[in-house]
């Protein structure tokens, strides 16, 4: 069972109040300018709790993708350094690849390190796009340190599908130097029933952690490719 818990100052709890009505984002959203300087993703990470902080980047996953586990419909965000999810309950309608400046508070949810600004205006688009390219990865080595960033692992299928409703669905793939546990949220529209024990996968997605395990969470079906068919005992 999945139950995200945000943690945060005082402050940190009052301005996710201001923002507690999960739907779509105000028809007006267009952002508000911010003067203050930004600063690395990989800076903010390191920010204590409660800390304000300003950041630039390309959006990594598209707004909600993770709902059915997070219950957030934010997004994640990258730029040179790492990784971040910005925490909403706003659903900004953001896609892979928008230019994006964010401020607001660094918290925590579940070990999960997110920014939560304090209202969807502090979600500002910047012109022109970039592109998120997903940083190759073993299966073991999914933990802290690619926390954030878009990655791919390619390994074996070593168990059935593991349901896990009303959160999604489990696969763990392995390719020899330790599992990595892949989690499928209902909102990516991902079929589980395509993947058979076994079979070796290429998958592509958010480095997440929940509690104190780490895990792969796709974004689309295309996140998800079947290399091989055949059994990793053959």
């Amino acid at each position: 069972m999945r139950a995200w818990i945000f943690l945060a100052t005082t402050v940190g709890v009052a301005l996710l109040a201001c923002a507690c009505a999960v739907g779509q984002a105000p028809a007006n959203f267009k952002g508000l300018s911010d003067a203050r300087h930004a600063i690395s993703v990989r800076a903010a990470r390191s920010r204590s709790v409660g800390t304000e902080v300003s950041i630039e980047g390309v959006v990594s996953t598209p707004s909600g993708a993770f709902n059915s586990s997070f219950y957030d419909r934010g997004f994640a965000l990258q730029d040179h350094s790492g990784g971040i999810f910005i925490s909403l309950q706003y659903d900004l309608g953001l896609r892979v690849g928008e230019r994006i400046r964010v401020s607001g508070l660094r918290g925590d949810s579940s070990g999960l390190a997110v920014v939560v600004p304090g209202d969807p205006n502090d979600v500002r688009k910047l012109v022109g796009h970039g592109k998120v390219n997903a940083v190759a990865q073993s299966t073991g080595s999914i933990a802290e340190s690619t926390e954030g960033w878009i990655v791919e692992v390619t390994g074996w299928l070593t168990s059935p599908v593991e349901t896990d409703l009303p959160y999604g669905y489990k696969l763990s793939v392995d390719d020899g130097s330790g599992s990595a546990i892949v989690f499928i949220n209902l909102d990516t529209g991902i079929d589980p029933t395509r993947f058979h024990q076994g079979e070796q996968l290429r998958v592509t997605g958010f480095s997440s952690q929940y509690a104190d395990h780490y895990e792969i969470d796709p974004r689309d079906a295309q996140d998800i490719q079947v290399v091989s068919i055949l059994s990793h005992a053959q």
